[in-house]
């Protein structure tokens, strides 16, 4: 699957994770806050829980969990220290950018093969190094990073869910057409490493569809198809707007 990648509104540069997120976070915060007088918090008489006031808008975050290691760098020349790869993440954080007089962290776009497409600025990161050479230098990064999402209306942000959601569900492969097994990048070059739902996900649009795919083409056993077998693509059906 494509690799994450933050993309910088105001120049285009892309900067690429080196691996995809081992997890994601995605955290909603209304525009609900508690009703106050100008020196203290109201509180409820005779009410179970304190009276809020409804500002509207809110707070959609998002946290990644990244994993960097000079091991896996692609390139003829491996960086020696892991902070290499991670201090462009680090900058999306500073307060690089000017809008209206004021200081800012850029706008980033948040890029993740075709079902994430967030807008927003990265407003916290932590790193953790492991794996230090004799030297000092860290060869190995356990990288956590918080986006929040820029200000969008209610009806754009509902659209852009929307469309995020059928492209996820849209098969990249007419049926009738045919996929290859991929190895997975393990190293084997024979029956193990085939990532069925993968190949699910390019072949009928959602990796949840693998049995169905298997089923086709008469596998028994998804794990032992050798990479480079050509596999027929079924048609969806009926009710292909609902995943399996």
């Amino acid at each position: 699957m494509e690799r994450v990648a933050f993309l910088i509104d105001a120049t285009g540069e892309r900067i690429d994770c080196l691996l995809n997120p081992e997890s994601v976070q995605v955290t909603r915060l209304a525009g609900v806050r508690h009703r106050g007088s100008a020196s203290t918090q109201l509180t409820g008489a005779g009410r179970a829980d304190d009276p809020l006031v409804f500002t509207g808008g809110g707070r959609t975050e998002l946290v990644l969990d990244l994993l960097f290691d000079t091991d896996f760098a692609e390139g003829q020349v491996r960086p020696a220290d892991v902070r290499e790869l991670t201090r462009p993440l680090w900058l999306l954080a500073e307060n690089s950018a000017v809008e209206h007089g004021w200081v800012r962290p850029p706008l980033v776009r948040l890029v993740w093969g075709k079902t994430w497409n967030v807008p927003g600025v990265i407003v916290a990161v932590a790193e953790r190094f492991d794996a230090f050479t004799a030297t000092g230098s860290p060869r190995r990064s356990w990288l956590r990073l918080k986006l929040v999402r820029v200000t969008e209306d209610a009806d754009q942000a509902r659209e852009g869910f929307a469309e995020e959601l059928a492209a996820a569900q849209t098969p990249a492969v007419a049926p009738g057409a045919a996929v290859v097994a991929a190895g997975d990048g393990s190293g084997a070059a024979d029956s193990s490493g085939v990532r069925f739902d993968l190949l699910a996900h390019d072949a009928l649009g959602s990796p949840l569809r693998w049995r169905l795919l298997a089923e086709h083409n008469r596998i028994t056993d998804p794990l032992a198809v050798p990479a480079g077998t050509p596999l027929a693509v079924p048609p969806l059906p009926a009710t292909a707007g609902s995943t399996p």
